[in-house]
Parts: structure tokens; C-alpha cells; sequence
């Protein structure tokens, strides 16, 4: 039975095929992706309600290739799934499974098929078939090569094994009812002819089952018991159904949930296609693409995007989910484990004037507020220091608080300073701030309780590093980008300002040595990663994971108002 207390329409069934004993006690789940593309935060929810379902209830995961289509898919996807995957926490052992070890198997039941009159081969090509197939509305029409013999079906579809036709010349299909109002069944294509190099079987076949026919079988032929598939194929489900009832072999039960729709964002693998190879990004793992590789580039944490998916549950019916809610479950993640760090993205410098020159000192910083055995760190602190230029106005606008001409700001971690002069270049920019410190502010002094309106952050010059930051945002300025003007695609909503790059940061001497994809809370700005790919010891740069602004917190609150 389930050790979990989560609950759902899937894990209900589960629980109640559990009690009658439908499959003897056993449940056994797989993710069955196509190695045409890398996966996107979409195939994220269909692995954690997989891989999580068998964990629940003590079962087992595969991890099975659909690797029917030789043209499109390529090793590299391969390597970047089953990495994926595992970074999810997705446990298949040592099941890494391929549709294509099963190809004999198929052809074996495909020639069953055609022995018991259930299946033939068809002249007929793609567009005849398909005015042939009928409408939602009308019945199809029978195929003219329907009624062929069993026998001139077993030596056509032998030639198609042993490659005697060209691409498109044949199919073969099944034998259903082309009246049926499931167009579906009206004699789907099984198998169809593809002279192209199989990435694992090389050119050994140049016959490639369809989806539909390859997808029952594999899960007969490993034990599966719930085929858990997403919404589009609940019209497919017949289909798969009569396959299996028609071959007598193991049925596994068929299971549709509604799949992942995010707002600011695209999950068609046509699209993200595109975005990478007209370079509207740097890859499939940019920090910006929806892919699990962009996420884990970026910094996300597999727990945020597991939590993310516990939080949106398991519907049946379609919805699209506020992309802010990923952000929020990022940032709720970030907030327990991030170390906190001070980086100024946009420096100028502040010269303390009443500071001993050449002295330097060390202060205690906090490295998480919210884990006390993260312990503390040292700062160095001296004359010279670095703060952003967004703190400091020398004709500040009503109600702001931070550093301006006269007035003074706490500086976090160390001493309360005073604004006392501006150094400007000839255009009249300002480079220099002058200030003076008040050395009893210190804290553990008497004079650290005296209160100011601002804390500001800030390193130290001498020993700050120097970094590159960018600054990521969402791919695209519409909600639904996959509405645009007539005339215009999806791409027409890209978000042109969705990367800054800055190159000349100021950061505290301990993001000198960030490990690549190491996790840091840049005070007041917003949670950053060492890139995996770019960042060196010598010269780090740090991408932005998620900002501060907790926009999903807000709408909660909003919600509970009403």
C-alpha cells in the first residue's frame, strides 16, 4: 500500500487496483520519452508523477526510449534524458530501457496480426489516406488494398522488412472499422517504411512502428501495470487497448492526466526547436529555455522543481499555471539553503575619509538567517569600498532613504556612514562618493543600536573580485506567447531585454572561489548560481536565478482577501 500522503484521481485508482489485486500486488511505472529533444519542465511533472507513484507504493520506474523514428533523434538526447532524470531523482536502476530491443518483438506480433486477418499492407500514401480517413462527422472509406489475401500481406510486408520499397511507398495497418467515430481506429498505420540510420540499430531495419502500436506493446513486454500518459491520448487509449486485447498478451491499464501549460512560456519541442537552431537563444541549455538543462543551468534546484509539481497536483482536465508559482517554489528553496553574499552589480566607489588608510579590518558576517549552522564568514572592511549606484541619488527623489548628499546609511554588517562630498568627472558623471564613518556603530559598540532608514550592501575594494553577472528574465512578454499579430508567430512575443549582461561587478572575496553551479543570495538583489559551463575561479560569472520579488506570495495574499 501507499507510504504517502498525497492523494490524487491516479493514486486513488492505484490504491483501489491495489485492494483487488489486479495486478498481484505489483505497480510498476515508466517515462517513455522520445529521444528527439531535450525535456522540458512539462516531462519534469510527468517523471516526478511516474518515478513518484512507484516510490509511494514500493514500485518500480523504467526509463524507456521511444526510439521509432530514426530521422529525428539523435544519441546526444539520449545522454541529456537520462542525466535529466536522474537530477530529478528519478531512481530506474539499472532499467534505461529502448522501444527499439523490442523491434523484433513487434514484428513478430505485427505478422500475428496479419495472420488472424487483422492487419494488411496499403498502397495508398499519406495524402490519399488521409481524404480516405474521413471527418469527425463522415465515416472514412475503405482503402482499396484492404482485402488483400493473408498471404500477399506476409510476402509484401516481408519486402518492407528487407527494404524492397521506398520511403512512403507502403504502410502497413491495422484492420479495425473505418466507420468508427474513434478516428482513431479507422485502420491506423502500424508500420511505415524510413530508409534512415538508426542511432542504436544502425541500418538493420528500414520498417518503423508508429507510436500507437509500439507503445502497448513495450509496456506489455516489461510488466507495466499503469501506462500513465497525458491527456491527448485518452482518444488513443481504445487504440492501445484493442492492440493488446487483439494479441492476447499482458494488459497494462492506460492512464491520462492533464499535461503542464506554464504562462511567459513554450513547450512544443518544435518550438524550443526553433528558438535553438535560428540561435534566438545560446542552446538547449540557455538559462532562459523551459528545458531541465536550462533550469539546472540557471540554478533552479531539482527540490524546487519537484515541490513545484507536488504544489500543482494532478488534474484531468487542461489548465495553464502561473509561471510565478515556479518562481516562488525556487525562491521558497533558495531561501533555506542559499548562502548569503554581498555583490555590487553596478559599483561606484566610496572613499571613507576618516578611516586610517592602509587599514583594513574583518567583521562578521551571517551566512544564512534561516540555518544557524551555516554559521558566519569574514569580511574584510577599509577605506575604500564598493556600493551600487542605485543606492546612492545626489538629488534623491521624495521618500528615499538610501545615500545621498548629507544623510546617512548603515552599511550591512559594519558601520553607519555619512554623505559628505560627490567627485564628478568633466561630463559631469559622478565617480567618487566622499564619506565619513561613525566608528561607534560598530556592531557590539554602544553606538551600533543608533537607527538610520537604510542598510545598504557593499564590499571592500582591495580585495573584491571582479565578476561577470547576467541578469535572466522571461523569454517572452505575453502570457500566452503562442498568440500573436496576423501574420506573426510565437516569436514576434520574445522579451528583448530577457538577458543583461554586466561586466564589471564587485563581489566579496569568498564568490572568488564559487564552485561551478554553487548557490549564493546576493543581498538585496536576488539568488544567483556560478554558470556550470563559464565560471572559473579566476573570473566567476553568476547567473540570475530568480529575483527577490516574491510576486506568487503577493497573489496568494490577494486571493485570501477576497
Amino acid at each position: 500500500m501507499a507510504i504517502t500522503e498525497k492523494s490524487d484521481f491516479i493514486r486513488e485508482i492505484i490504491t483501489e487496483d491495489l485492494k483487488t489485486n489486479k495486478f498481484n500486488g505489483r505497480i510498476h511505472t515508466r517515462f517513455p520519452p522520445e529521444p528527439n529533444g531535450y525535456l522540458h519542465i512539462g516531462h519534469a511533472k510527468s517523471i516526478c508523477l511516474n518515478y513518484g507513484i512507484a516510490k509511494d507504493f514500493n514500485g518500480k520506474f523504467n526509463l524507456r526510449f521511444d526510439d521509432t523514428n530514426p530521422s529525428k533523434e539523435e544519441q546526444e538526447y539520449v545522454d541529456s534524458i537520462i542525466e535529466d532524470v536522474k537530477w530529478l531523482g528519478g531512481n530506474f536502476e539499472d532499467r534505461v530501457l529502448y522501444a527499439s530491443d523490442y523491434f523484433e518483438a513487434m514484428y513478430t506480433h505485427a505478422v500475428a496480426l496479419i495472420k488472424k486477418g487483422k492487419a494488411y499492407v496499403c498502397d495508398l500514401n499519406v495524402n490519399e489516406m488521409r481524404l480516405s480517413r474521413g471527418t469527425l462527422t463522415e465515416p472514412g472509406k475503405d482503402s482499396p488494398y484492404r482485402n488483400r489475401s493473408i498471404e500477399e500481406n506476409l510476402d509484401l510486408f516481408e519486402q518492407m522488412k528487407r527494404g524492397e520499397f521506398p520511403n512512403g511507398f507502403k504502410t502497413l495497418r491495422a484492420k479495425i472499422d473505418m466507420a468508427s467515430p474513434n478516428i482513431n481506429l479507422r485502420d491506423p498505420v502500424m508500420y511505415r517504411i524510413v530508409h534512415d540510420e538508426h542511432h542504436r540499430q544502425g541500418n538493420k531495419w528500414y520498417i518503423y512502428p508508429t507510436y500507437d502500436w509500439a507503445h502497448g506493446i513495450e509496456d506489455s513486454i516489461e510488466g507495466i501495470t499503469h501506462s500513465i500518459c497525458t491527456l491527448e491520448f485518452e482518444n488513443h487509449r481504445p487504440l492501445y487497448d484493442w492492440y493488446l486485447n487483439e494479441l492476447e498478451i499482458f494488459h497494462p491499464q492506460q492512464i491520462e492526466f492533464a499535461r503542464l501549460n506554464i504562462t511567459y512560456t513554450v513547450l512544443s519541442k518544435r518550438k524550443l526547436l526553433k528558438l535553438v537552431e535560428e540561435n534566438h537563444v545560446s542552446g538547449w541549455d540557455d538559462p532562459r529555455m523551459p528545458t531541465i538543462t536550462g533550469f539546472r543551468r540557471r540554478g533552479y534546484t531539482p527540490e524546487s522543481i519537484i515541490n513545484f509539481c507536488d504544489m500543482i497536483g494532478v488534474a484531468k482536465r487542461d489548465s495553464t499555471i502561473d509561471v510565478a508559482l515556479l518562481e516562488f517554489s525556487v525562491r521558497e528553496d533558495l531561501n533555506k539553503r542559499a548562502r548569503r553574499v554581498m555583490a555590487v552589480l553596478n559599483p561606484i566607489k566610496v572613499v571613507i575619509t576618516n578611516y586610517p588608510e592602509g587599514k583594513t579590518e574583518q567583521l562578521s558576517a551571517v551566512n544564512n538567517p534561516e540555518d544557524e549552522s551555516a554559521g558566519t564568514r569574514e569580511i574584510p572592511f577599509g577605506r575604500e569600498l564598493y556600493i551600487d549606484l542605485e543606492d546612492f541619488r545626489e538629488v534623491p527623489p521624495p521618500k528615499y532613504y538610501r545615500l545621498s548628499p548629507g544623510t546617512e546609511v548603515r552599511l550591512r554588517y559594519a558601520y553607519i556612514i555619512k554623505c559628505e562630498k560627490v567627485i564628478k568627472d568633466e561630463k559631469g558623471n559622478v565617480v567618487e562618493i566622499h564619506c565619513t564613518y561613525d566608528p561607534d556603530t560598530k556592531s557590539g559598540l554602544p553606538g551600533a543600536s543608533r537607527k538610520v532608514k537604510a542598510t545598504i550592501h557593499w564590499v571592500e575594494a582591495s580585495q573584491a573580485v571582479d565578476a561577470e553577472v547576467r541578469l535572466y528574465d522571461r523569454l517572452f512578454v505575453k502570457e500566452n506567447p503562442d498568440i500573436a499579430e496576423e501574420g506573426k508567430d510565437f516569436l514576434s512575443n520574445m522579451n528583448p531585454h530577457s538577458l543583461q549582461i554586466l561586466k564589471h561587478c564587485k563581489v566579496e572575496p569568498v564568490l572568488g572561489s564559487a564552485k561551478p553551479s554553487e548557490r549564493f543570495q546576493f543581498e538585496r538583489v536576488g539568488y544567483f548560481c556560478a554558470d556550470i559551463k563559464e565560471s572559473k575561479p579566476d573570473k566567476p560569472v553568476f547567473n540570475r536565478i530568480v529575483t527577490l520579488k516574491d510576486a506568487w506570495a503577493k497573489i496568494e495574499q490577494h486571493s485570501k482577501k477576497q
